[in-house]
This record gives C-alpha cells, structure tokens and sequence, in this order.
C-alpha cells in the first residue's frame, strides 16, 4: 500500500460512464446520484428497495457520549438518539422512531447537509447553515441543540465501494467542534469540551447487510473502522491533522460477552487496540419484512497507532468512543 496523501475526491459517484469511482479519497464528493448507474431490468425496479441513506452524529465528552441518526432504507424510515452517562455507567435516554408504513425522513444527497426525520415521539434535525452544521433533537428524554463547526474542516475520508450488492459510498469527519447543550432527565450537559464527527453513507446494499465498526476521535488523533460489507474501504486514522487510509481490521470479542474487552488489529500492523466497554445499546428486533440486531458499546479504547510515513507510534490511552456488530435485513 502506498502511504502517499489520498487523491482529492472526485465530483461525483460515477464516471463518465456511469461507473463507479471506486476507492479512497480526501474530501467531499458533492453528487451523490446513482441513477446513471448500469443495472439489469430487475435491478432498476429494486433499486428504491435498495438505496439507503443515513447521517450519523456522535459526541464524545469526558462525562457523556451522545449519538443520534437520521436513517432512509428506501422503503421505510428511522431515527434514534441517545445518552450514556460515563460517571454514573448507564444510559440516561436511548429512544427510536420509525414511520412504517409512512416514511418520514427526508436526507440530502450531500454529505454533511439537510436531513430529517419528523415523528410522534422523535424529531431530529440537521440544516446546513453555512460553515456550520444546526442540529436538533426533540423527544420526551432527550432535547439537543448543537452547533457543528464544518469550517475549517481536518480531511474527509470519502470512499466508494462494490459493497455487497451494486455500490456504496460513505464520508467520515474526525474531530469536529460543537457548541450547545442537551436536556436529560432534569440536567443540563453542555457540550462545551465536546468532540463531533459525521458519517453520511449513501448506497445500494444487499437486503442482508452486516457489519462490525469502530470510531473514536480526539483532536489530533482518530480512526474509522470497519469489518463487513466495505471490506476495508473506509478503514482510516487521523494522525496530527493527516488522513491515512489503514489495512483490513479484525474484531476480536464475544457476541456472547460484549461488555468484555474487544481487541482490534490492522493486517498492516499500524494499528493494535483494546476496547473496554462502559455501557451498551442493544437491539433485536424480528419483524415480518425486516429484522435488526444490534449491539453498540460505548466505552475506551487503549493502545497504539503508528504513523506510516515517519512510524512513530502514537499511543492511544483512553480515547472515548463506540464499537459495534450489526446484522440488517432491509
């Protein structure tokens, strides 16, 4: 693997042909349009079954992590938002909304921007508003309100892969400052000390989807990980304001035992981890047309980076952040 800086992102999904612009780059792709896409007569009609979209927000705190979506299966709609409390190990509110047999949501085929999704007991919101990003939560646990610097901006990670049916393609930020607050259970956590990142993804995934994911980040250090259907496309560390891409990682754990330690380990050997979970966000649900299983840790992550140009080694010591292994039928 070359550790050349990652070529600039190109302006859109596909190319002049209509295929897709596989691999890794740094910055934002601004068309995300897959209709010129080649496909089968069969694959033309599954398409708006197939393409989902999703914004994910997470803030991370010595005291707290936040996390909250907007998410678009095509033939339906999501949202959730949450809060663990890191001093008392539990989470304070963690609640979900789906519109069945309505869809609710409305995303923008741009990373970083518009997205919503508007329910009786759930509404979250992002609106770009110039170099910032405003967001909102409103629900009877949990109220946010925050502001998301996008200027200036540490590198992007923008990837496009085969993925497991036609072509995805997902935006990763590091580190990112916030300002506001959020209200939960009678307290106010200002989210001053915060640290944000964004995923937007936008793809045409396999009915059966599945995953193990990593992130945490810190202003000078921060990684995006990933085991499933991207292979290691998205796989990524920030190093001192550098965007790097990484091997593939295993995730070693017990599916049984999750709230024991994880080990995660790059084929490149640049990255070794252990993940020692505070808390966890978990889900099973068995539907008639889909089903989720889910278990999303929260917690630290302890070991080492090293930086593939100069190999210094850069120690990662209780850096906050998630783990998770999900199985999707959508």
């Amino acid at each position: 693997m070359s550790w050349s800086a990652l070529p600039a992102a190109p302006p859109s999904l596909l190319d002049s042909q209509g295929q897709p612009q596989h691999g890794r780059y740094q910055g934002c792709i601004a068309q995300h349009d897959w209709r010129a896409l080649p496909m089968t007569r069969w694959q033309r009609l599954l398409r708006p079954l197939r393409h989902k979209r999703w914004q994910y927000l997470a803030l991370t705190h010595a005291d707290y992590v936040i996390g909250l979506a907007v998410v678009d299966v095509g033939w339906t709609a999501a949202a959730f938002a949450y809060l663990f409390d890191r001093r008392q190990g539990r989470i304070l509110a963690d609640v979900a909304a789906d519109s069945f047999p309505q869809h609710g949501a409305q995303l923008a085929d741009q990373p970083f921007a518009d997205a919503r999704f508007a329910g009786r007991e759930l509404t979250v919101r992002f609106e770009r508003q110039g170099s910032r990003l405003a967001v909102e939560v409103s629900s009877p646990q949990l109220r946010l309100a925050a502001h998301v610097g996008l200027d200036p901006m540490p590198p992007v990670l923008a990837a496009i892969g085969p993925a497991n049916w036609l072509a995805h393609s997902t935006h990763k930020s590091t580190a990112l400052a916030v300002s506001g607050f959020a209200d939960c259970q009678g307290q106010r956590f200002s989210l001053d000390g915060a640290v944000a990142s964004l995923d937007y993804s936008n793809g045409l995934l396999a009915r059966r989807t599945d995953w193990r994911w990593a992130s945490a980040h810190s202003s000078g250090l921060g990684f995006n990980l990933q085991q499933g259907y991207m292979g290691e496309a998205e796989n990524a560390c920030w190093l001192q304001g550098k965007l790097y891409p990484l091997s593939a990682v295993e995730f070693t754990f017990g599916p049984q035992q999750p709230l024991q330690p994880w080990q995660l380990r790059s084929r490149d050997g640049l990255l070794e981890l252990q993940f020692t979970p505070e808390g966890m966000r978990a889900k099973n649900q068995n539907l008639l047309i889909a089903s989720s299983r889910y278990i999303q840790a929260i917690g630290r992550f302890d070991g080492y980076l090293t930086d593939p140009l100069s190999g210094t080694r850069h120690v990662v010591q209780a850096l906050t952040g998630v783990t998770e292994d999900h199985y999707a039928r959508w």
